[in-house]
């Protein structure tokens, strides 16, 4: 598979309007189909897909004036499988299958979708460094960001 194919997620990138949209929109089936190897399995794809997403994003945008052109979503995929690790945690200590946690993983795409696009603190910051890092490390950050929020809102939802 090329770098491309990799870095537009097949494609799925070239859809508009909104191609980081669609981007997290199409890694919530993939995260649910690796998610049923279990935890450990999900959160072990989520490590591996970093390394490659920067591969991919580097050698995509490799002498190409914009560093973070918008069809290039592996980076959306990073951050929603990021914001998605509560739900595949808390499905697993829980002992249910990830499908019955849906309130998180709704919390979680739009956490991540409001992480990347507004772009607060750490994400911004991460977002202005003019390459290949920092095109995968502004998402990775909302993700991170994301989590935490999704795992907030599960304490609260569990405590009322």
């Amino acid at each position: 598979m090329s770098a491309r194919a990799i870095a537009t997620l097949g494609g799925v990138g070239l859809l508009r309007p909104a191609p980081g949209t669609w981007g997290s929109l199409a890694a919530l089936p993939l995260a649910w189909l690796v998610m049923q190897g279990g935890a450990i399995v999900f959160s072990l794809a989520c490590l591996a897909l970093v390394p490659l997403g920067l591969w991919a994003v580097a050698a995509a945008t490799k002498g190409a004036v914009d560093h973070d052109p918008s069809e290039i979503v592996i980076d959306e995929v990073a951050g929603q499988w990021i914001a998605l690790l509560p739900v595949a945690w808390g499905a697993a200590a829980a002992g249910v299958p990830v499908g019955a946690l849906w309130p998180g993983w709704i919390a979680a795409f739009v956490l991540f979708r409001l992480f990347d696009v507004l772009k607060p603190g750490p994400v911004g910051w991460a977002d202005r460094r003019a390459d290949a890092v920092g095109v995968m490390l502004d998402d990775l950050v909302a993700g991170l960001l994301a989590a935490v929020g999704v795992l907030i809102l599960a304490g609260m939802a569990h405590t009322l």
